[in-house]
């Protein structure tokens, strides 16, 4: 009987464009959700779905069973909740149960999901990935847990766990149905809230590009080794120039002093802290984050492992097409 492959955090914007990329290499494949998750980007996919926690061991280990092959991407991926220990709870709590349960398992390959965020920055140069995390007390609790959990995902890889590590840098593409983080940066382009652009810049990345990534990874990838999946370091101006040409809308070609941003960032934190307890525009260190450059070297993954390279007017193109297909340009009352 042919092993199948677990995929931890399906229903999400990677983890879904990772099961269609499995699906067409022939593999089976289960789907580990968590309770009450959105489905809507594993409709019409032939895959077998198992709802639990990370952090139950023994549905992991049942979901496990029959499965050669984990990839886990299981996470939150959010700048601010109401409750930050939550970010602790599934990211670093959560990983260490899972690989656990997968060391157990013998399986013979597991591809965890770590972030450009475990990563350290050397501000205007791209790091590659042998810098090491250098801006703990910068970080908000996103950036802490996922570098957190990677050092516990590489301790299991030398205790033995045939691990590769891939470090995703900032994805654009279909279904990001949150939308993320990342997404949000053209949604609010859409709906008119950009009032111009930070002086810092990031590593962008096609959603599908960093999906094959992940099954590069499985297939060419050395054990213990972590690849940046990334491909064009740009400008917030330079970002905003290619939505507001592609969406056909305007974005004020004003540059946003730092301070301001992170007064902003400070001011919308506290309000959802003490008042509204709803998600802030923006966070302090959030804001923070955005005056910086985090570029990245993605030659590693490139070189040894084929990384495509999709042209970042392309994934913005396909971004914008599908974020309007589905309503998100229109502004939430």
């Amino acid at each position: 009987m042919a092993k199948k492959t677990l995929v931890t955090g399906a229903a999400g914007f990677i983890g879904s464009a990772v099961v269609r990329r499995l699906l067409a290499r022939g593999r089976e494949v289960k789907c580990y959700l968590e309770p009450n998750a959105r489905l809507t980007n594993l409709e019409g996919l032939d895959v077998e779905r198992i709802e639990g926690d990370v952090n139950d061991r023994d549905q992991i280990a049942r979901a496990l069973e029959g499965c050669d092959k984990l990839y886990h991407l299981a996470a939150i991926y959010s700048l601010w909740l109401p409750d930050g220990s939550k970010m602790y709870e599934v990211n670093v709590e959560g990983t260490k149960t899972v690989l656990w349960a997968a060391y157990k398992a013998n399986l013979d390959k597991v591809v965890y999901t770590s972030s450009i965020a475990a990563v350290g920055l050397r501000d205007g140069a791209p790091s590659d990935e042998t810098v090491a995390f250098n801006y703990w007390d910068d970080a908000n609790s996103y950036i802490r847990s996922k570098w957190l959990s990677e050092r516990d995902a590489l301790r299991f890889a030398r205790e033995g766990l045939p691990l590769v590590v891939v470090n995703p840098c900032f994805p654009f593409g279909e279904r990001d149905i949150g939308p993320t983080p990342t997404g949000k940066f053209i949604v609010e382009a859409l709906r008119g809230r950009v009032p111009g652009y930070m002086d810092g810049g990031f590593c962008a990345v096609d959603v599908e590009d960093v999906a094959e990534g992940h099954i590069l990874a499985d297939e060419k990838g050395k054990l213990g080794e972590r690849y940046i999946l990334g491909a064009h370091n740009v400008t917030y101006r330079d970002f905003y120039k290619v939505v507001g040409e592609v969406a056909n809308v305007r974005i004020p070609d004003r540059k946003i002093p730092g301070w301001f941003t992170r007064g902003i960032g400070w001011v919308s934190e506290n309000v959802s802290n003490r008042i509204t307890h709803k998600p802030p525009q923006i966070t302090y260190k959030a804001a923070a984050m955005a005056t910086r450059f985090m570029y990245f070297d993605c030659s590693k993954a490139i070189r040894d492992l084929g990384l495509p390279q999709t042209p970042l007017r392309d994934s913005v193109e396909r971004s914008v097409a599908w974020f309007r297909a589905h309503g998100y340009d229109r502004v939430q009352g």
